[in-house]
């Protein structure tokens, strides 16, 4: 896959999915040992990226502004490792994207991170494909956010910032722009 094409599904895909979401109804039926386990895998993968620069060195470009969405909170800017989001794979120590909030020195902090797969038949009303993490359930099947995207699914874990409206949840309302 060109690089190109690597940037345009990042820059859709870190969008976010706005609207019905499978997440919340996983997350009420998951248990806290189950949350704890896929925060503490995340945090383990990510801890060396507290530092953006760290982030880049490893292959991850910025692919979005900071995403907000009035009301409801934000994602952050997304930086997205082109190989870990073409592979068709979900790798616990391998995020696809690094979700990144403004901090108050100016700089970046690492708020979460977020999988993402697309779709195997491009089809948003099935669903046999659905991935999980730690048996938490991705959002999707979503159309692509932006032209040349696909059909895909995502998931956020929010392992640096908490989230009130849940670990898994798209925005986090403790996140601002």
């Amino acid at each position: 896959m060109r690089r190109s094409t690597h940037l345009l599904l990042a820059a859709a895909a870190v969008v976010g999915f706005i609207g019905a979401s499978t997440a919340p109804a996983a997350l009420a039926s998951t248990g806290g040992s189950t949350v704890n386990a896929a925060v503490a895998t995340a945090r383990q993968a990510t801890a060396q990226f507290h530092d953006v620069n760290a982030a880049l060195a490893a292959g991850y470009v910025r692919v979005s502004d900071c995403t907000e969405l009035p009301g409801v909170g934000a994602m952050g800017f997304h930086y997205m490792n082109p190989a870990y989001a073409s592979d068709g794979q979900i790798v616990a120590d391998k995020p696809d994207l690094l979700l990144y909030a403004p901090a108050a020195n100016g700089g970046l902090k690492l708020v979460g991170v977020e999988y993402f797969r697309p779709d195997a038949d491009q089809d948003v009303t099935t669903d046999n494909d659905r991935p999980s993490f730690y048996g938490v359930p991705f959002d999707g099947p979503m159309l692509g956010h932006s032209e040349g995207m696909p059909i895909h699914f995502d998931l956020h874990v929010w392992a640096w910032q908490a989230n009130p409206a849940g670990t898994f949840a798209e925005f986090n309302p403790n996140v601002h722009c």
